[in-house]
């Protein structure tokens, strides 16, 4: 993480530096770049940054709220260790939540919504994933997977509901990053993707919201297996 951010305190654009660090360093963790557990020096992250210290504060206790840094001992920050019964929490609440957001959306979305979800759909299609494609292209698959799923929901008119499912989100995709270091995924996730798609567009509540829970449980098990082999 050596890219310096240009720091303008005290202007109008503090704001958007504060929003580039939190998504420099939201980056970061997910991708594993810092590790779960890792003591963050800031010193070091300030300089490698060139910020100052407060925005960067600022930033971390955004991150914190996200549930993605802990603070230690009132002063020092560290990402989030990753724990199976962490995940397991994650897994039933991102269930829970986002079957509940994607009822409430299939509910009130139109057919500009059915076009947005037909789009992200087709833009992931378009991104390579395997265990060979480049960091690159993996970030790629990463984003379109993430505006997928954030577009299936995107038509619920309950804007605090997104936002906690936008934050579990994150927190069950950084334990799938990790999971994938070591596991090619084990199923056709693509076709998994497109019949969920077609079921929402087609109204069809119950199998849809069914699948999507599937779907979801489906990666917290394979990842908890793998976490409980070590």
């Amino acid at each position: 993480m050596t890219d310096r951010l240009t720091d303008t305190t005290d202007t109008p654009s503090s704001a958007t530096l504060s929003s580039t660090l939190v998504s420099r360093l939201r980056t970061s963790i997910m991708r594993g770049d810092l590790m779960p557990g890792s003591k963050l020096n800031l010193d070091r992250m300030r300089s490698n940054l060139g910020v100052s210290l407060s925005p960067l504060r600022e930033a971390l206790c955004r991150l914190e709220n996200e549930g993605l840094v802990s603070i230690v001992d009132q002063r020092g920050y560290r990402v989030t260790p990753v724990s199976p019964a962490n995940l397991a929490e994650v897994i039933r609440l991102r269930v829970e939540l986002e079957t509940m957001a994607l009822k409430e959306a299939m509910q009130h979305g139109d057919v500009a919504w059915e076009g947005r979800i037909l789009a992200t759909l087709h833009q992931l299609s378009r991104c390579k994933r395997s265990t060979r494609s480049s960091i690159e292209e993996q970030e790629a698959w990463e984003i379109a997977h993430r505006a997928f799923h954030a577009e299936l929901i995107a038509a619920c008119n309950m804007p605090l509901l997104r936002q906690f499912c936008a934050t579990l989100h994150d927190q069950g995709d950084r334990y799938r990053r990790i999971f994938l270091k070591n596991h090619a995924p084990d199923r056709n996730v693509p076709a998994e993707h497109t019949a969920i798609a077609d079921a929402v567009i087609a109204r069809r509540i119950r199998e849809a919201t069914g699948m999507l829970r599937d779907h979801i449980e489906r990666t917290g098990r394979n990842i908890q297996k793998a976490l409980s082999n070590g």
